[in-house]
């Protein structure tokens, strides 16, 4: 999969909106679509199917572990990057069991923020110097996407 061109990001904070659109830009992501909720959050999925998810827990009427089992289930081939201030083991463990490719701390400084971004949609493919992908990795046989 190339990086990705068109991502919907999803997060109840406006200004937390704001940043992630202006870091995926930064990205060379062209169409970005937002919601606010886990309801908006699906809605958007099924009417655009973007090529990639950035996704936070703590939303109010279907929180963000639902909202990504219900889009792993209805989209496989999108992947979710969940972008929380959340940084239990629990908490990282059921999102990627729930099919999470990524998850990344979303109050870490923007420069770190971006970089992580980066490094995310790299492992998506495409972007950045190859590198071996580890067995637990997506894109790997033994890798879940």
């Amino acid at each position: 999969m190339p990086r990705p061109a068109t991502a919907l990001v999803v997060d109840d904070e406006p200004h937390v909106l704001v940043l992630l659109r202006t870091l995926l830009k930064k990205l060379g992501i062209s169409t970005i679509w937002e919601a606010a909720d886990g309801i908006e959050a699906l809605r958007q999925a099924e009417a655009h199917k973007p090529d990639v998810v950035l996704l936070d827990l703590n939303l109010p009427q279907i929180d963000g572990l639902h909202v990504l089992e219900k889009l792993k289930a209805d989209y496989p081939g999108i992947p979710v990057i969940v972008v929380s201030a959340q940084s239990t083991q629990k908490t990282f463990s059921r999102a990627r069991e729930l099919g999470a490719a990524g998850y990344i701390l979303k109050y870490a400084p923007n420069p770190e923020l971006l970089r992580m971004l980066s490094e995310e949609f790299d492992k998506l493919g495409g972007g950045g110097p190859e590198r071996t992908k580890g067995p637990d990795e997506p894109g790997t046989e033994t890798g879940v996407n």
